[in-house]
């Protein structure tokens, strides 16, 4: 096999990340040697790889489901919001300059065709197959002239095009003629068919609808998946945040001890790699929620202030809600808080941002003794130390550089000497993303939280993290393997599409 396939959605958020890491997790289980990509990615979730570039955490899980290492060439253009008129651009996993959306797609975008196609081309020549996941919908055809990432990259490398459904939304039918019908001709010779996501019910009585979408476009419909719960994998859009995260929807066990432990994650504008607080969820009787309101951190057992692409909006943000006052009584009274990256540069006494903001000196909560200035240069490296005397990884993506002057070391290496973060009584900071995964670590923190909230909370023994991401991957290559018509995918992938798919009016222009 050396195939390829584009799985592009009706719309965003139509599961085209979790049937591109599905149909990974199917094709290695069969011996296939496959890798995931993305040509372009808008997320505030991000990931560094081991050669220190960052991509989009989604192609990072989905690189997991093929059991290989992600790099950059699966995702070489990353884009950063950094509200709602520009974006950071991250090109093959290092950042590139700031644009306006008008400025990207005016010319930009174009121009990063050849290095998509270099990557996809280099991916292609290492791999047995290569399941590439479009953004947004192929139909948009406003962008069409300037798509790097959807229709745009499938006719330049002759990739057969698989279109997602969520029936859930409902619509599907109307969505999926719709899609192929606001195609050029050229684009609709390599749409294949359809997939049906997240069905609830009887099959049999969605069956005379497929029958009738066959006829109607001459394409085939190559399964129907249907709803489960805990199956969707990072959150990718970085202009709006769903707030079901992956391990949070899953089944866990009771809690071990005589209490749950309550967390508090501020909602904070430009949310990034929220995903942090996925491992905290996934420990039996720790129940985690977003909150914005200063009432809702009375009887949270620890507040997490997580990362943010806007740290002095978050700043202010947290000042408009009333809940800077708030955190700072938390930390006077001893009681947990956490700051990750920007959450962590936040609770430092000042910030010097020409970089981000561009608002120069701002006054920071002052409950830990840190002095930041955000570089021009990012920070994107993968560290690993040790904390509470358990190991810990982690990875930091950052501008902010910063200077701390007091307190007590958080991550340590092996000889003591403090590699990041501070912590001063119950409140504590660092710009490691990810180091809740380490589970000695979580278990260890989760311990002293307990105790300063003087909760009888126990964590369990036993809880994996790493092997809850590989059950819930097993989980969608089981859902592909048992509601996709697998042989149909196998010669699509690996021949492309039929010949022969009829034109369906009115198209659009070429």
């Amino acid at each position: 096999m050396n195939g390829g396939l584009l799985v592009a959605g009706t719309t965003s958020d139509a599961g085209k990340s979790v049937v591109t890491a599905g149909i990974c997790r199917w094709l290695v289980r069969q011996g296939v040697k496959v890798a995931p990509f993305k040509a372009q990615n808008m997320s505030l979730n991000s990931f560094v790889t081991r050669e220190g570039a960052e991509i989009g955490r989604a192609q990072a899980m989905q690189a997991q489901a093929c059991r290989v290492e992600p790099t950059a060439l699966m995702n070489p253009v990353l884009l950063k919001p950094g509200g709602e008129q520009s974006s950071q651009v991250v090109l093959l996993g290092k950042p590139v300059g700031e644009l306006s959306a008008r400025g990207y797609h005016g010319g930009r975008q174009q121009k990063l065709l050849g290095t998509v196609l270099d990557c996809l081309a280099e991916l292609r020549g290492t791999y047995d197959a290569v399941i590439c996941e479009g953004a947004g919908s192929p139909a948009e055809i406003n962008l069409r002239r300037t798509d790097i990432v959807n229709m745009g990259i499938a006719r330049n490398a002759r990739l057969p095009v698989l279109v997602v459904g969520d029936i859930d939304r409902g619509g599907v039918f109307a969505s999926f003629f719709g899609t192929v019908a606001l195609l050029s001709r050229e684009d609709q010779e390599l749409v294949a068919g359809f997939l049906v996501n997240k069905f609830r019910g009887d099959v049999s009585l969605l069956e005379p609808g497929l029958d009738m979408l066959h006829g109607l476009t001459g394409r085939r419909t190559y399964g129907v998946l249907p709803f489960r719960h805990g199956l969707g994998i990072d959150e990718e859009d970085g202009l709006r945040v769903s707030l079901r995260g992956t391990v949070r929807e899953s089944a866990v066990a009771p809690p071990v001890g005589a209490d749950v432990l309550r967390v508090a994650v501020c909602a904070i504008p430009l949310m990034s790699n929220f995903t942090d607080v996925d491992a905290l969820a996934a420990e039996p009787g720790v129940v985690v929620r977003f909150v914005d309101r200063p009432e809702e951190l009375a009887d949270a057992d620890l507040v997490v202030i997580p990362g943010t692409r806007g740290t002095v909006r978050a700043l202010e943000w947290l000042h408009e809600r009333g809940l800077a006052d708030a955190l700072r009584r938390r930390a006077a009274e001893q009681r947990p808080v956490l700051g990750i990256c920007g959450g962590f540069q936040i609770l430092g006494e000042h910030i010097e941002d020409e970089v981000e903001s561009r608002r120069g000196r701002v006054e920071g909560l002052g409950v830990l003794p840190l002095r930041v200035r955000f570089a021009p240069e990012k920070i994107l490296t993968r560290p690993e130390g040790t904390a509470l005397g358990e190991r810990v990884e982690g990875y930091e993506i950052h501008h902010g550089v910063a200077d701390v002057i007091g307190g007590d070391a958080f991550f340590s290496d092996d000889e003591g000497h403090s590699l990041d973060g501070c912590r001063v009584g119950q409140t504590w900071g660092t710009h490691w993303h990810g180091s809740l995964e380490s589970d000695g670590f979580r278990r260890a923190f989760l311990r002293e939280v307990a105790a300063a909230a003087g909760r009888r909370f126990v964590p369990a023994p036993d809880t994996s993290f790493a092997a809850l991401r590989e059950e819930q991957l097993d989980r969608l290559g089981d859902l592909i393997e048992q509601h996709a018509d697998t042989d149909a995918l196998w010669r699509l992938i690996e021949s492309g599409a039929p010949q022969g798919l009829p034109f369906i009016p009115p198209g659009a222009p070429a």
